[in-house]
């Protein structure tokens, strides 16, 4: 029976960084991916619409239609988008949950992310400490650093450097320069005092580390095959697998985690993907990084005598304290100087500009807690986001669109929910996947402060536009869909304390010496800034932790 040094589930971003640091470190590890093989020079990123017989957005009879996110014509990959009739999950009527945008596809999400890498803050990190709501992170910034220009400089991180404390600088290639829009609404926020830079995206300037810089094509959503943008098939797995130490396999859906008398993790139990043949294999450690609902699904199916309530579960807080970001409010817009102005390529020098939060900074002065960034888009783009917000039709409709299209911007802010323990997940015993593992019931609660939040937000969005001198197309004052931004955040929280907590700061079991969890589920706070960069930097530090304690035998 092959015991491998470290067994990983998942390849999104915290898998495949946690993969190619432990191989580096010299440890023998396998990394399991529940979807199929992908290659980038599969991706159509140059095709247009009228390459494609449904434009791009594909047939009924080929692409889903289970949900609200579906494939494409440029995305016709089985997982690129989990299928909801393979992959259910139920939610209580009248609170819904959006777990769509899941992907079961080697490098998960990574192929299709919006690549925002901004650091988190002292304010996110100690932000009970600040304010008395929930439980700070069990480090502060000056731990993390280090591993942010570890990152950073690995990975390849565009941006402008502000000296703001909320969003500390980094290591960073030149942004892309500003395009008109993006002058003109600087030039608002300068009037309502706000400072707005670029978005810090993982997408090249600049070549680096033998790939290429990008060249803006726009088709980021659809997979990048010359690698300019951060996936973990572009950087981390082959890095891995160059070590020697890395057997993947594809196609394999886990199930449990196998753990013996003792009640320590061993291995895990699989189907494969086609087949549906159950297996185990078996590793001294085990690492879950199948994404923070996955994660914490797989534990609670993990229940045994010595764990009766999910693996590693004595403090009874996994599944509980969910979260996302959340969407507070939008208004859509067009700006009077840009109209009939000659269009050109603004689809893909990044994906939008960002004003930083600036509520609560300096104390409590407004009626909720923690606060929000305003994102700004705009620009000719490939599809007139704009069409359908006004009037007419034949011909002259399609000349003002045409005239209208260089004139387009949105803002939207993107708010910091507080996590609570009434927001969970739980095993639906009576509701089972394409392979009979039990499904995820998910109860979230919208709050007050969420509510409080949305009206200063559209307020202010109402006040940009208004020194921008834009024409409002359409506004909208609301808060997105409960789980629509796909930035699941908690449900297996780190923390110093074993009974309010499961995982310790370096995102290891407290109850299971030997299983850590290295993906969004560890987050105590969700804050709001993006979190990819910072779960590739959790996956590193715990990688680097767990390769210590390897070599010293210490791991339970």
């Amino acid at each position: 029976m092959k015991v491998y040094d470290v067994l990983i589930v998942g390849t999104g971003a915290s898998g495949g960084m946690a993969a190619k640091v432990l191989t580096e470190h010299g440890l023998e590890v396998l990394l399991l991916e529940s979807g199929p093989a992908v290659n980038p020079s599969q991706f159509k990123t140059h095709a247009l619409p009228h390459h494609f017989a449904f434009r791009g957005v594909g047939s009924p009879s080929r692409i889903r239609v289970d949900g609200p996110r579906a494939a494409s014509e440029y995305t016709p990959f089985p997982g690129y988008y989990a299928e909801f009739s393979q992959h259910p999950y139920t939610t209580p009527k009248g609170q819904p949950w959006d777990w769509s945008l899941r992907s079961r596809i080697l490098g998960g999400r990574t192929l299709h992310w919006g690549r925002q890498s901004f650091r988190l803050a002292e304010y996110d990190f100690k932000a009970a400490s600040r304010d008395g709501y929930g439980a700070d992170w069990p480090f502060g910034y000056q731990q993390l650093a280090p591993y942010y220009e570890k990152v950073e400089s690995y990975i390849g991180v565009q941006g402008r450097r502000e000296g703001l404390d909320q969003i500390p600088d980094g290591v960073f290639q030149p942004a892309f320069e500003f395009n008109c829009y993006e002058h003109l609404m600087r030039k608002a926020a300068r009037a309502k005092g706000w400072r707005m830079t670029s978005l810090r995206v993982a997408q090249l300037s600049r070549p680096h580390r033998n790939r290429p810089a990008c060249h803006c094509c726009g088709a980021c959503g659809n997979g990048c095959h010359v690698n300019a943008f951060f996936s973990t098939v572009a950087v981390t797995l082959p890095d891995a697998l160059a070590t020697g130490k890395l057997t993947l396999r594809t196609d394999a859906v886990v199930r449990h985690v196998v753990t013996d008398g003792e009640g320590r993790a061993k291995g895990v139990g699989f189907f494969d993907r086609q087949t549906k043949k159950y297996e185990e294999v078996f590793a001294k450690v085990v690492v879950l990084a199948a994404s923070t609902l996955e994660s914490t699904r797989i534990m609670l199916n993990s229940a045994s005598r010595i764990h009766p309530n999910g693996l590693g579960n004595s403090s009874g807080v996994l599944g509980h304290y969910l979260t996302d970001h959340f969407t507070a409010g939008s208004v859509i817009g067009l700006l009077p100087e840009l109209v009939g102005s000659k269009i050109r390529n603004e689809d893909g020098t990044a994906n939008a500009s960002y004003i930083p939060r600036f509520r609560n900074l300096t104390g409590q002065s407004k009626d909720f807690l923690r606060g929000y960034a305003i994102m700004v888009r705009g620009g000719s783009q490939l599809f007139p986001a704009h069409a359908n917000l006004i009037p007419g039709f034949g011909a002259e409709y399609k000349k003002q669109i045409k005239k209208n299209h260089p004139a387009w911007v949105m803002v939207y802010a993107r708010g910091e929910p507080l996590q609570s323990k009434e927001s969970r997940v739980e095993i639906d015993s009576k509701i089972v996947d394409a392979w009979g593992i039990p499904a995820l019931h998910i109860r979230y609660h919208r709050t007050e402060n969420d509510r409080n939040m949305l009206r200063d937000s559209f307020q202010n969005l109402r006040e940009l536009m208004a020194a921008a001198g834009a024409t409002v197309l359409s506004a909208d004052e609301s808060l997105s869909t409960p789980g629509a931004i796909s930035h699941e955040m908690g449900t297996c929280r780190m923390g110093n304390d074993p009974k309010a907590s499961v995982l310790n700061a370096f995102n290891q079991s407290h109850d299971v010496k030997n299983l850590f969890v290295m993906d969004g589920g560890c987050w105590p706070s969700s804050t709001c800034q993006n979190p990819t960069e910072t779960m590739l930097v959790l996956a590193w530090r715990a990688s680097d932790y767990l390769a210590d304690r390897a070599r010293r035998g210490d791991l339970g």
